[in-house]
């Protein structure tokens, strides 16, 4: 009893921390949206984007309304954009999406996980032979017919449709197409009447690097350490499933 009740009390502790990293993410999408186009997301694509992000991971209204609110105050300052790249244990790359008000502060931290992990932090660009990026688009599919659905998504620039489980084992279809058309693509399913669950860019590993047990293990652990960080807004890796 007592055993069981302190895995539960983790495990909720656990899903907690990994709400409470989405909603500071997706608050600081939301601030950088405002900052470049403005508080309407009927005529900021981007704003419009995060709130939706924001709504899949059932972050309170009163949250995203604040980062809004937070956003417009003229004094507040913006974050910046930095992508940092290297290589973790054994070679496996890693890429780094952070938005950060300190960069010498976001940098310094970046260096030293793979540091203390035994990787290397490569020069911006190293990677680009290694993750391309993508509009990547979810959506409950309901009674669509996905094959039509594919057809009529074509001249949006669709490169993939397929359909997988979210972790709460619920269907979900995912849409890909090129990262310049990401706006295009997500007008063209908005005026289809379909509801995102959540739309935005990804990094998509071209090659992957085979790994034992170990070796994962250490990988994690540099993953873990960055996942952590406040600053860290994405990370990708080609580490082999």
């Amino acid at each position: 009893m007592g055993r069981a009740y302190e895995f539960r009390k983790e495990r909720k502790f656990k899903r907690w921390a990994k709400m409470a990293v989405q909603f500071t993410r997706i608050g600081k999408d939301i601030v950088m949206a405002v900052k470049e186009s403005g508080a309407n997301p009927d005529t900021n694509s981007r704003l419009r984007t995060a709130i939706q992000n924001g709504k899949a991971v059932n972050m309170p209204k009163e949250r995203i309304d604040a980062a809004i609110k937070r956003a417009t105050d003229k004094s507040m300052a913006n974050y910046e954009e930095i992508v940092y790249e290297g290589y973790g244990p054994n070679g496996v790359a890693v890429l780094i999406e952070t938005a950060t008000d300190n960069i010498n502060r976001t940098v310094a931290n970046v260096r030293s996980y793979f540091n203390k992990t035994n990787g290397t932090l490569g020069k911006t660009g190293s990677l680009d032979f290694i993750f391309k990026r993508v509009a990547s688009f979810r959506f409950y599919p309901g009674e669509l017919d996905l094959e039509e659905l594919e057809f009529e998504l074509i001249d949006a620039g669709l490169e993939e449709i397929f359909v997988e489980a979210n972790e709460e084992g619920v269907d979900e279809a995912v849409v890909h197409s090129s990262f310049e058309d990401f706006g295009k693509m997500q007008k063209t399913l908005e005026e289809k009447g379909i509801v995102l669950k959540q739309a935005k860019l990804e990094r998509v590993a071209l090659t992957h690097t085979d790994v034992n047990e170990e070796q994962a293990l250490a990988i994690e652990k540099l993953l873990d350490k960055l996942e952590e960080d406040d600053d860290v807004q994405a990370v990708y890796h080609n580490m082999a499933e």
